[in-house]
């Protein structure tokens, strides 16, 4: 049995010109996180006792001989892309998919570092990054950009760059008391409403070309972020008011990004202190994040009492193994089709 843990991230600055269309073109990078919220992945060989031979449960449960009758895409093209047979696996996570946090990527990799540990192969965190970009961009044909996988990957407060030759990744080099005042200065809140990231990258892929104005402005507020955090002299408060900035240029992007009502929350929030904020995710509903200073952060919670807050802390381990018990698997046996 293997159980692999993957965190959630929360993208700050530069989404968007993660889209290849966008940055094999020009160039792109995004400065983001990933924090204390993870998806769990259990994945065992199942016993060869059923009249089924592999079982997954996520949302629903499926049973069955052929791997072709699987529902979930996922799973069912990751399973013939590492031949993957006769297997129990179970998907939990500490919050709801469809909400901004790159669930489906965090999905991805925490599901391929199983499958590949359960075979007896290491994969270092770059090449469960690239096989879960492979994995959904390719063989899932799902609409998106490449930075859930990498931050899940990887874990850690870091810029990421893109351009024609892939991807580099550098940590922002600040300070612990600065990270931990950044940290205790941000406040999440679930708005209640859900929707699939692919849909709404769809409808922002197919207009990019009209949107390069606000994407080349989103790129250069991630350079400007990056020196905010990481000069000690310069105010944090700073960081945000340019979240505020980005959002009102990520709205810019798509008629999906944004609802009248996630508008009007994001109005109460702040109206009540927050300095600035924005929706997490491809847009369309989610998560809220707000950066708040302290003594404003009770108005703030007052104001959104109607939503959830969830408390986080930033993470830097990326996906790892929790749980490591190989089993032996005749695969040249295998019953399964």
């Amino acid at each position: 049995m293997i159980i692999t843990k993957t965190p959630f991230r929360m993208s700050f600055f530069g989404g968007g010109t993660d889209l290849p269309c966008f940055f094999e073109k020009n160039r792109g990078a995004v400065l983001s996180t990933s924090f204390d919220k993870y998806v769990y992945v259990t994945v065992r060989h199942l016993p060869r006792f059923f009249d089924y031979t592999t079982e997954l449960i996520y949302s629903k449960s499926e049973r069955i001989t052929k791997i072709d009758d699987m529902e979930h895409p996922m799973v069912r093209n990751a399973m013939k892309m590492l031949n993957m047979k006769e297997l129990h696996i179970a998907y939990d996570a500490d919050l709801p998919a469809r909400t901004g946090l790159g669930t489906s990527s965090t999905f991805a990799v925490g599901l391929l570092n199983a499958f590949y540990c359960l075979k007896g192969e290491y994969r270092s965190k770059k090449q469960l990054a690239d096989d879960a970009i492979y994995l959904e961009r390719t063989l899932c044909n799902e609409a998106g950009g490449w930075q859930d996988q990498i931050a899940a990957s990887f874990g850690g407060l870091n810029r990421i760059d893109f351009d024609l030759k892939g991807y580099r990744i550098t940590p922002v080099i600040i300070n612990p008391e600065r990270k931990n005042r950044l940290n205790d200065s941000l406040m999440l809140f679930f708005t209640g409403f859900t929707r699939f990231s692919s849909d709404i990258q769809k409808s922002t892929a197919s207009s990019i070309d009209d949107k390069q104005k606000q994407l080349f402005k989103m790129l250069d507020l991630v350079d400007e972020a990056q020196r905010i955090l990481e000069n000690k002299n310069t105010d944090l408060d700073e960081f945000g008011r340019l979240l505020d900035t980005a959002w009102s240029l990520k709205r810019q992007t798509g008629s999906a990004i944004s609802t009248g009502s996630i508008d009007a929350l994001y109005k109460k929030g702040i109206q009540a202190g927050a300095l600035g904020g924005k929706l997490l995710g491809a847009g369309g509903g989610g998560f809220l994040l707000f950066y708040v200073q302290p003594e404003k952060q009770k108005s703030v919670r007052e104001a959104l009492s109607d939503l959830m807050e969830v408390p986080f802390k930033f993470e830097n381990s990326g996906t790892r193994v929790i749980y490591y018990s190989p089993e032996f698997f005749d695969k040249n046996s295998s019953v399964e089709g």
